[in-house]
């Protein structure tokens, strides 16, 4: 799709705590469902030991450090790189390094990564069991090694020259399929969207290019990015337990060593839940970090980009490369500190790294089991025998490193006068024989604003019928009295919200916000520690998560960042056990550094590699337009005025 979308302005001086406020008549355009958005150019400047962005260093003194030159110093030596089995196994820190000494050549990375996803990915193009991983759902090939080759051209000139080479130049990248590269098809996780071709890239992927990534093609999503649990790919550990969705393919791809970094799409738990399902490090930023230009929007005001990859400090230097304003095409981007505080690449030194920092485990953050929420039981009451002793395991090893980490109550949105937003029942107007609940009044303005559902009705009126007629069903909306869907009767609901209703929604939201940022001061918290998944995960013949986190939705409400990486394995399969940090808007360089200082001290979760899976006899899934994974039951949606209502 091509046509443009406005979206909500945000004053550029707004507080942490303000969320998207109401566009004026006309507003600035935002971005396409595809690659309707321009691209704009992202330099990235990096210290010793953090990547800072480029509008922090611009107008510097004269004889200062380049902000490559400084990302450079932060590249640990290529002499001092310890060797790997595999060329897929460096980290993308390492490669970055290895490419700039000669030790290896782009074009061999690449061509590593192509030969695994020939052996392991299985046929592309299918929205379900290919046989294999089924993490790619397209390449382009021929792209990936032009990119290649001329990284390895830039690379041999620079020898003599002594130019500055791009940060991740020769580095192969997977995109989700919601994500516009240009010249490839972008179809969210569904044949409806054959022929949703992008015009340009999005801004992601722009800043990708421009720092010199090898850009491999789309990994699968879930279909319409609705289920955080997906069967369309296979787990990265065993290709027979669901891969956590719906960036399923992205966070199945760096760990299964088809790709050396990703980017996922979260709504609602979209990068946290594949992270932590396939042991990958990935990072959900604080809604305005990222820019969302260029992507197929599902929820705009919830929606973020963020990196997946093995390790957490590969993970904050893709974040810092693709982070910064995007005033043009996505102006919640204006809300993020200008510069964004400088995103750390290394450990800190010394044996005690996180002395001084208190983490906190709220006891009322629910998990659901089989049973239901669980409220009234702390959450580690509801892990099973693994994850409980790696949950304490952590505690103990986070402690060892300096930390304080002690239980706290947190923010129980069970109690009304806690949440006024995230699961009120609280109605706040009838529109069109509809309630509108707090979430609703936020987020149906902010689809409307950006034409959500015309954009996809201009679409589909280009498509084949059988197209037209999925996408209506999938967009379209019932409304009381009406005999069938239709994309009129959603547009008009969206558009039919008083400002006074919107405004209402807002300040619950900004409410809810500072009620849980009083619960960690009152407990002297810097951030949290949780486990989104506290059970093994299910197959993928309908086993999901049999535990889980009731209100995993619940920072993307919030606008908060959270860190996902591994802490181990079970004792049976040997599927990954994951933890997440998570914390207050913008604190992406605090909650990032405790992770990468972690992951130096405990280095053998996210080195592990999971055994190359055995081939079933590759398969290509039906051309079905509303693929299901089985059908998402509500309680697991990404869509948050989905997802939210079955808690009500």
């Amino acid at each position: 799709m091509t046509a443009e979308r406005s979206m909500p302005t945000r004053n550029p001086r707004t507080t942490d705590s303000s969320l998207a406020e109401s566009a004026p008549a006309g507003g600035m355009s935002r971005r396409a469902v595809l690659g309707g958005a321009a691209a704009v150019t992202s330099a990235v400047a990096v210290s010793a030991a953090v990547a800072t962005p480029a509008s922090a260093t611009s107008g510097g003194t004269a004889g200062a450090a380049s902000p490559t030159a400084r990302l450079i110093a932060a590249l640990p030596p290529a002499s001092g790189i310890k060797k790997r089995s595999r060329l897929v196994d460096y980290e993308v820190v390492e490669l970055a390094s290895l490419l700039r000494a000669g030790k290896v050549t782009a074009t061999q990375v690449t061509k590593a990564y192509l030969d695994r996803i020939d052996r392991f990915n299985g046929p592309f193009e299918t929205y379900g069991d290919n046989g294999l991983y089924n993490a790619f759902v397209r390449i382009d090939r021929a792209g990936a090694l032009a990119a290649a080759a001329a990284a390895d051209t830039r690379f041999a000139r620079a020898r003599h020259t002594h130019e500055e080479l791009p940060p991740l130049l020769g580095i192969p990248f997977g995109i989700k399929d919601s994500v516009a590269v240009k010249g490839l098809d972008a179809k969210d996780g569904s044949h409806a969207f054959d022929g949703n071709t992008a015009l340009r890239d999005a801004t992601a992927v722009h800043r990708l290019r421009e720092a010199g990534a090898v850009i491999l093609g789309h990994t699968v999503a879930s279909a319409f990015s609705g289920s955080i649990t997906g069967t369309f790919a296979g787990n990265a550990w065993n290709k027979d337990y669901v891969p956590g969705g719906s960036s399923q393919g992205s966070g199945v791809a760096p760990v299964a060593r088809l790709a050396a970094a990703c980017i996922g799409e979260e709504t609602g738990g979209s990068i946290m839940m594949p992270s932590a399902a396939n042991g990958a490090s990935g990072i959900k930023p604080s809604l305005g970090t990222t820019s969302v230009a260029g992507l197929m929007p599902l929820s705009p005001g919830y929606d973020v980009l963020g990196p997946i990859c093995r390790s957490v400090r590969d993970a904050s230097l893709v974040l810092s490369i693709v982070l910064g304003p995007d005033a043009a095409n996505d102006p919640l981007t204006l809300s993020a500190p200008d510069p964004f505080p400088a995103m750390p690449l290394t450990a800190r030194k010394g044996r005690r790294p996180l002395a001084g920092v208190t983490i906190g485990i709220p006891q009322t953050d629910w998990m659901r089991t089989s049973r239901g929420i669980q409220a009234g039981t702390s959450p580690q009451g509801t892990y099973d025998a693994d994850h409980l002793a790696a949950f304490n395991r952590l505690k103990q090893q986070l402690t060892s490193l300096g930390a304080t980490v002690k239980e706290f109550p947190g923010l129980d949105v069970t109690d009304p006068a806690n949440d006024p937003y995230f699961s009120s029942s609280d109605v706040l107007a009838t529109i069109d024989g509809s309630n509108i609940s707090p979430s609703s009044a936020v987020l149906s303005p902010n689809r409307y604003e950006i034409r959500y559902w015309d954009a996809v009705k201009d679409f589909a009126a280009t498509r084949p019928a059988d197209q037209a007629a999925a996408l209506l069903a999938q967009y379209g909306r019932k409304a009381p009295g009406e005999t069938s869907a239709s994309f009129e009767s959603a547009t008009r609901l969206g558009g039919m919200i008083p400002a006074s209703v919107r405004v209402e929604g807002e300040k619950r939201r900004r409410q809810l916000q500072a009620n849980y940022q009083a619960a960690l001061d009152k407990a002297g918290v810097d951030f949290m520690l949780v486990f989104s998944l506290g059970a093994q995960i299910g197959l993928r013949t309908g086993g999901g998560f049999p535990v889980y986190r009731a209100y995993y939705q619940l920072p993307n409400a919030l606008a908060w960042p959270m860190v996902s990486f591994p802490v181990g394995y079970d004792s049976t399969v040997g599927l990954p056990i994951a933890a997440q940090f998570w914390g207050p808007r913008f604190s992406e360089p605090e909650i990032v550094q405790a992770a990468i200082d972690y992951q130096e001290h405990f280095p053998q979760y996210h080195n592990a590699a999971p055994p190359d899976p055995v081939a079933d006899t590759p398969k290509v899934a039906p051309r079905v337009l509303r693929p299901v994974e089985p059908a998402t039951p509500p309680e697991l949606s990404n869509d948050p005025l989905v997802a939210e209502e079955a808690l009500r």
